[in-house]
């Protein structure tokens, strides 16, 4: 894999993991992931813009490599994570960036970009919402806190992979090997042997503790950046009305509607790319 390495970060008293691509070009993009998976998503992504940019694709805390919240009930939320966002580019000199954010990593763009308060506002210079907006549907949110607040287990690796085929079938076009790579990027085993997805399941608190978590019209409305949103066509998160409304409302998004996916178009097909590429060299 091209240019790929990994690394560890401290900021705010809570170790990152992060991969990083094209680290010799001046410009930056970074990538934050959805809700119960990792940076390692967008290595598709990373790979083909590697070419022009430098690219970070961080582990959200209580994610993948990056260390567990000692307090969840405080640090699992938007606020938080936005914080962390913003003291990470700083430890890592990123003074301007491009943001590409999958689900939660997009709520994290529209928080960190806005006029309304946002850290790195005026820093982040065009963002890609990847099946994100202000408003998710509440029906999709209480499906993936179902799932995600109790990772199943299983005795074998390959069992895990049936599993994630089938939570994660909304994805789209992944190929068997994808299928694979996904799993081994996305595992950790038990004190009992048993293999579960690579998260705390404590993250899923966010929603009983912070419930108006990802309700970001006011956030939104203050972006003055070029948007691009890709909509899962089939996206039971974000509804086709919301998409409307983020045509027409705050930064004008341009919306492009994703065949064959639902929520998330998984960034890894060369039209997914190319619409990222485009939006973000023109």
């Amino acid at each position: 894999m091209m240019d790929m390495s990994s690394h560890y970060v401290t900021v705010l008293e809570r170790e990152l993991h992060y991969t990083e691509w094209g680290s010799g070009n001046a410009a930056t993009i970074v990538m934050w992931h959805g809700l119960a998976r990792t940076g390692r998503d967008f290595d598709d992504l990373a790979a083909a813009l590697a070419q022009r940019y430098r690219v970070i694709c961080p582990d959200t805390i209580g994610r993948g490599l990056s260390q567990w919240s000692p307090q969840p009930d405080a640090e699992y939320c938007l606020a938080f994570y936005a914080r962390l966002a913003a003291a990470f580019c700083d430890a890592l000199g990123i003074a301007r960036m491009h943001w590409v954010g999958t689900s939660m990593g997009g709520a994290i763009g529209i928080k960190l970009a806005s006029r309304r308060g946002g850290a790195l506002a005026g820093r982040i210079d065009k963002l890609v919402l990847n099946d994100n907006g202000p408003q998710l549907a509440q029906a999709a949110i209480e499906r993936i806190r179902t799932y995600a607040g109790n990772p199943a287990s299983f005795a074998r690796v390959s069992e895990l992979e049936a599993y994630f085929r089938k939570v994660y079938a909304p994805y789209g076009m992944l190929t068997g090997r994808e299928w694979t790579k996904l799993t081994e990027t996305s595992v950790r085993r038990l004190p009992d042997g048993r293999v579960t997805p690579h998260y705390d399941p404590n993250m899923v608190r966010q929603f009983v503790n912070f419930p108006h978590d990802y309700d970001l019209w006011e956030e939104y409305d203050a972006l003055d950046i070029p948007l691009l949103c890709l909509r899962g066509a089939d996206s039971d998160l974000l509804l086709a009305e919301t998409a409307q409304a983020m045509r027409e409302r705050g930064p004008r998004a341009r919306v492009v509607e994703i065949a064959g996916c639902g929520h998330a178009p998984a960034l890894n097909v060369p039209q997914q790319i190319d619409l990222v590429e485009k939006f973000l060299g023109a």
